[in-house]
């Protein structure tokens, strides 16, 4: 039986796992709600309590796997397998994740940050083609990001490679929790499509269900925005139109920089497919170099709520050798 890799998508409410085979099909996929209680220290045992039970199930064991690969949010030391600064895990401290899962399956393991897996995944699976160079940008609650060029992931001297939500977009612009302003992830973040939408209601005069809903004090969300966008709002659509000017400005420095042949855009702001990439590819076009503007396309994602659990699995191909 050929023998399958496992990978594990931690996020801070859910825990996906999946037994994949060496294409990245999915064979199996389950998950768990993540137990962020005292101090994260359950999502450790309950990983390899979950993996474990799964094998017994389908009636398999540790060796007919290479081995694990997990995408986690914090950061990451590859080398020592710990994890760090995963504060929606309540891991404040330094967490030793790779070795105790390593011990707890009987099999090796490679961690990498959260966006980095998304990034993979959609790089060997989906919208990247498997071409050499693709750049990742999500756009969910935060703006993340991952880099791979000829076909690895660019990590920075810091570990800070990838950090795309923090481009400086807007001079003295919103405060971001990273402690710099007008940071990318304040504008075209799902909860900075809110604030946006908010502050520019205040200061519109003409008729718009988007103004009412604000004025009234209705929930808005980022999704609101793109419906009433596509049905004709005035504010809405002016706030998607500042919202992919940013975004399309951002994307055009990267584009500047490393010509990769794919931005990806994916994560819950993604949802809003043309509506979102057609005016962010008009203004990255605007703002990129001519021949980055014939060669570097971006696209939407493909692998939806699964790039992660994919791009985690794809790391555990290195124990295939």
């Amino acid at each position: 039986m050929a023998k399958k890799i496992i990978g594990i998508d931690l996020g801070g409410t859910t825990i996906k796992f999946g037994f994949l085979d060496v294409d990245g099909n999915i064979l199996s996929k389950w998950n768990i709600p993540t137990d962020i209680s005292d101090d994260g220290k359950h999502i450790v045992p309950d990983i390899i309590h979950s993996i474990n039970e799964q094998i017994r199930k389908q009636d398999l064991r540790s060796t007919d796997f290479y081995g694990v690969g997990m995408g986690t949010p914090g950061s990451i030391n590859q080398e020592k397998g710990t994890v760090t600064g995963a504060y929606n895990l309540n891991w404040k401290e330094e967490q030793n994740v790779g070795e105790e899962i390593s011990k707890g399956l009987h099999l090796p393991i490679i961690i990498e940050n959260d966006a980095n897996s998304a990034a993979l995944g959609e790089y060997w699976r989906g919208a990247g083609n498997n071409s050499n160079d693709a750049v990742f940008v999500t756009l969910g609650t935060g703006v993340g990001g991952g880099v791979i060029i000829d076909g690895s992931l660019v990590h920075g001297a810091n570990g800070g490679g990838g950090e795309i939500g923090h481009i400086t977009v807007e001079e003295n612009g919103y405060l971001c929790t990273c402690g710099k302003r007008g940071c990318l992830e304040r504008y075209a973040s799902a909860t900075g499509i809110v604030q946006l939408a908010k502050d520019m209601a205040r200061d519109f005069n003409g008729h718009s269900q988007l103004k009412e809903l604000e004025d009234t004090n209705q929930e808005v969300s980022s999704k609101t925005v793109f419906f009433l966008a596509d049905n004709g709002d005035i504010l809405a659509n002016q706030v998607v139109d500042k919202v992919t000017h940013y975004l399309g400005k951002a994307l055009s420095y990267i584009g500047n920089s490393l010509n990769p042949n794919n931005i990806i855009i994916g994560g819950g702001v993604s949802n809003a497919g043309n509506t979102l990439l057609q005016p962010t590819t008009h203004y990255f076009q605007n703002n990129a170099f001519p021949a980055v503007r014939d060669s570097t396309r971006l696209k939407l994602a493909q692998l939806g709520n699964d790039a992660g659990l994919i791009g985690a699995a794809s790391l555990a191909l290195r124990f295939n050798d």
